[in-house]
Parts: C-alpha cells; structure tokens; sequence
C-alpha cells in the first residue's frame, strides 16, 4: 500500500464516508445486511487471520474503514446491538475450530505410540512448561522491542526458572519410557489455534508459535468472544426492550397519524362546504375563463373573415381597372 493509500485510509476511519463530501466506493451504508458487523466491531476472523497459515480468504460482507467510524459514531445516538450479530458469527468460527482441534487430537491418538496414564502425565507437563516458556519469551521480546527493558528482563528471568523446570521434566518423562520411545517424535494439539507442538521444539520455534500473528489471533478472537458472551443475556434483554418500545412508539405514531387525519360532525360539514365552495368557485373560474376564451376565439375569426374579405375586394377591384384599361387602348 502506498503512503497516498495509507494516508486515505487513515482518513476514512477517523471522518467516515461524509469526508469532503465523499462517498465510499461501496455505495452502501453501515446498517446494511451486507457489511460485516463483524468488522464494524473489529474482531472478523477473515481480517485478523489474514496472511497466515490459517487465511480465511477474503469475507464475504463489505469491509472498509470509513463504514467503520460511520458506524462509531452512529452508535453513540443509537443503540444498534451489533454486538449480538458479532458474537453469532465468532461462536460459529471458533466452535468450527475447536472440531478441528479435536479431529487432531484424534488423528495423533491414532498415529503416535499409546503412552501409559503416567508417562502421558510427565509428557503433559512438560508441554505445558514449553508453553509457559513460549508464551512469556514472546512477551519479553514484545515489550523490548517497545521499549519496556525492565519488563522484559524480568520476564527473561522467569523464563529462565521455567527452563530449569523443564529440564527436570524432561528428565523424569525420559526415564518412564524406553530410549527408542523417546526418540520419536510427541506431537500434541495447541488448544488455541489448532496447530502441532511438538515434545522436543526449542525455545525460539516456541516462541515464533506464541508470538506469531496466527496464535495472537486467536487469543484475540477468543477474548473478544469471551467478553462478548459475559453481556450477552444481558444485551439480548436490552434488545428486546428497545424493539418492544419502537414498536410501541411506532403504534403510537400511527394512532397520532389516524387521529390527525379523522374528522367527524361539524368539522366534517365545515370541511365539506369549505370543499364544495372552493369546487364552486374553481367551476366558476375555469367556466369564465372558458367563455372568455370563446369569446376572443370568435373575435379572431370574425377579424381573419373580414381581413380575407377585403383582400378578395381588392383583388377583384385591381382586375377590372386593369381590364378597363386594355378597353381603352
């Protein structure tokens, strides 16, 4: 994108579409059923996941910035609710993930060597060390690179300890099994974004997985689908309190609307003679207007008559001296 497409889109979602009287290339505006709520909302997957392993492709609803702060500001008058249409769209994605995260499971369970109850405990303890390693290096190299040294250095230290314990960790399961077992590789499913963690990854490929856009977004979709669900009872209730009040408001119109237009009794004479004289006097009008034109009509034609007239005379009178004329000669 270039620096005049980053400029004009920067705009877009500050001043919406109304900016110098523009309009936004989709024509639409961001109540339609068309527009992602989704995106309005700023948590579509097909957004948030996009240029990962896990790309959704392009969303099918119209997405564009300037709809966006059309909506904020919108909302700030009016309850719209989009929350609800959001949350429905995120339960349908994440449960459509959480099938796949069980299909993996299944598909490991069918593959991998069955451990017994206890060495299967010790592998599960050591994947979670990894992931508590995994997730607080790609932390610490977060808030260095934006500049919170302190931060990141204790963090670094408490990796640190976890590394200690997953030596241990390590150790016991590689003592619980057979050395030819352990070779091979132990895979399990990351409960967050579906993908494969595998028992003997370094700390820098788990820290490229914690840290990665792909399982940063699902964190992201699944808090969001957690905080919207909190409220959901609650916003559903408010909804159908607000549509029972529209609808009310908008039986209440009605009834103002039929009363201003209801008359009776001698209101109804009154507009009745009122009608009756003003059709009269229309009537009146446009019969003298009538007669008048009939009356210029008949002028006209009585005018062109006599002009027609005395051309025939004059025409007749120039023949008979032209022909007294040739007589005398």
């Amino acid at each position: 994108m270039s620096a005049h497409d980053q400029m004009r889109a920067m705009l877009d979602q500050l001043m919406g579409t109304g900016r110098n009287g523009e309009n936004n290339k989709f024509q639409v505006k961001y109540n339609e059923p068309r527009v992602c709520k989704s995106f309005l909302l700023s948590c579509c997957p097909h957004e948030i996941l996009s240029s990962t392993r896990m790309d959704l492709g392009e969303c099918p609803k119209i997405h564009d910035l300037a709809l966006r702060a059309d909506y904020e500001n919108a909302q700030k008058n009016k309850d719209h609710f989009y929350d609800l249409d959001a949350m429905e769209h995120l339960q349908a994605f994440i449960s459509d993930c959480d099938r796949r995260t069980e299909a993996a499971k299944q598909r490991l369970a069918e593959t991998q060597e069955e451990l017994s109850a206890e060495v299967a405990a010790k592998a599960n303890v050591v994947h979670e060390l990894q992931e508590q390693i995994g997730q607080k290096l790609a932390k610490a190299e977060s808030l260095g690179a934006e500049g919170f040294v302190d931060e990141s250095m204790k963090l670094m230290e408490e990796v640190e300890e976890f590394r200690k314990k997953k030596l241990e960790a390590e150790q016991e399961y590689r003592n619980s099994m057979p050395a030819s077992s352990y070779q091979q590789q132990k895979l399990r499913v990351c409960e967050v974004c579906s993908a494969y963690l595998g028992i003997h990854d370094n700390d820098r490929r788990l820290a490229d997985h914690f840290g990665g856009k792909l399982h940063l977004g699902f964190i992201k979709i699944r808090e969001k689908l957690t905080e919207l669900e909190k409220t959901s009872e609650k916003r559903k209730d408010e909804r159908k309190k607000a549509m029972k009040d529209r609808d009310r408001d908008d039986d209440l119109y009605s009834g103002r609307r039929y009363k201003e237009h209801y008359v009776g009794g001698r209101e109804l004479d009154r507009r009745s003679r009122r009608h009756r004289s003003k059709s009269k006097e229309r009537r009146d009008t446009k019969d003298k207007r009538d007669k008048d034109r009939d009356h210029r009509d008949r002028r006209r034609s009585r005018s062109r008559s006599r002009d027609r007239s005395r051309r025939s005379h004059s025409h007749h009178s120039g023949s008979s001296d032209k022909k007294r004329d040739r007589e005398r000669d």
